[in-house]
């Protein structure tokens, strides 16, 4: 009996350790495997500051810029963003060094349990956005912003079901006769549809002109969207009503300098989750509807270098933004902003810190509610008919 026992004992030992052998032999071969996408990357990559250095030996997990899966070691995010994105001119020189550059290798494939992807401010330049990229099917962030891409936007993009972040915004353009224009460009628009988990789009400056109006329809489908960026896409005509409005999530709509010519989109006012609008630098006529107020939860808008003529605003008492500079407003202050006495305070924008109205065409005294806005930092007022 206690031979049989010792060697069940054996046996079993036995097993385990080989079931424990082959385990580990798993682990290190999709170690391997990992790593040697990551190199073959990083082979691709013109790295003038070196930023990629630490890119050497075993553990991957510790290089610069790699997110790893606890117990695996699969590769779950690569984060090689420019640490420079040029937002002030004396950090362009910095941006310009810290750039990577050169090829984008199709080894990211490989890497099946990648979910974030950031090579924003980089310059990839001048090559277009790799049509791989629409296999890596478990991504739900993806930024190649500012990257200085090419051509078409690759519609395979729409295989990507799991994103919610995705932002191509160019900072490539050239002048021609109807203005700036950019190198990237979408002609059909419909793939988008199938970004059914999308909640951030960012296509600043990217040529919609060959989209038409389908980009409202196509965008209503995605009922998930919170931010929505279409500045400078040379988007034209009016801005079209849905037959349904279905973005039920949107705070964040920003689509200045574009070329709409019609009046304020009405449909806006059924979207009560904004929180921010901007459609500055367009060509909006006519007068800002009275229900704008209403939106509960909106605190930014700017609707300035328009045709606006005529504005009423009534509530707004949770707005802190308000920016109407270069329309046509006439008439007096006093007439502009009324009705906010509904609000708790009992007093006109209790929450407003900054009121841009210069290069109007106001007239009239200086009203007494502008010394009880006790939150404004800043007010512009210039070049108007106003007396003190």
């Amino acid at each position: 009996m206690e031979r049989i026992s010792v060697f069940i004992l054996v046996f079993l030992y036995f097993i385990s350790t080989k079931i424990a052998c082959n385990g580990h032999t798993h682990i290190n071969n999709n170690v391997q495997f990992e790593r040697r996408a990551l190199i073959d990357f990083k082979s691709g990559l013109t790295d003038p500051n070196n930023r990629l250095s630490s890119w050497k030996g075993n553990n991957y997990c510790y290089w610069h810029g790699i997110g790893c899966e606890n117990g695996t070691g699969f590769v779950v995010s690569i984060d090689l963003r420019n640490p420079y994105p040029y937002t002030l001119e004396y950090e362009y020189e910095n941006q310009r060094y810290m750039n990577l550059s050169g090829v984008i290798s199709p080894s990211l494939i490989k890497l099946k349990y990648l979910k974030y992807l950031d090579l924003s401010f980089n310059s990839f330049k001048p090559i277009p956005i790799p049509q791989f990229f629409g296999s890596m099917k478990n991504l739900v962030y993806l930024n190649l912003s500012h990257c200085g891409f090419i051509g078409e936007i690759p519609s395979n993009l729409g295989n990507l079901s799991n994103l919610q972040y995705l932002d191509f915004s160019s900072n490539s353009t050239y002048y021609s006769d109807f203005g700036y224009s950019s190198y990237l460009f979408i002609k059909n628009i419909e793939w988008m549809t199938n970004l059914v988990s999308l909640k951030h789009l960012g296509s600043n400056y990217v040529n919609l002109s060959m989209v038409g109006s389908q980009w409202v329809e196509v965008l209503n489908k995605l009922p998930m969207l919170t931010e929505l960026h279409l500045d400078g896409c040379s988007i034209f005509g009016s801005i079209p009503t849905p037959s349904f409005v279905n973005l039920t999530s949107l705070a964040v709509i920003a689509i200045s300098s574009n070329e709409f010519n019609s009046t304020f989109p009405e449909w806006f006012l059924n979207v009560s989750s904004l929180v921010s609008i901007d459609i500055s630098a367009n060509e909006l006529h006519g007068r800002i509807p009275l229900g704008l107020g209403e939106l509960p939860n909106l605190q930014h808008l700017d609707l300035s270098a328009n045709d606006l003529e005529e504005v009423q605003f009534q509530n707004f008492c949770n707005l802190q933004y308000l920016y109407l500079s270069y329309n046509n407003l006439n008439g007096s202050l006093p007439d502009i902003i009324n009705g906010t006495e509904t609000c708790n305070s009992k007093s006109p924008l209790p929450n407003l810190r900054e009121l841009g109205l210069g290069s109007n065409q106001l007239m009239g005294k200086f009203p007494n509610w502008l010394g009880e806005l006790k939150n404004l930092e800043k007010l512009d007022l210039y070049n108007n008919q106003l007396q003190g």
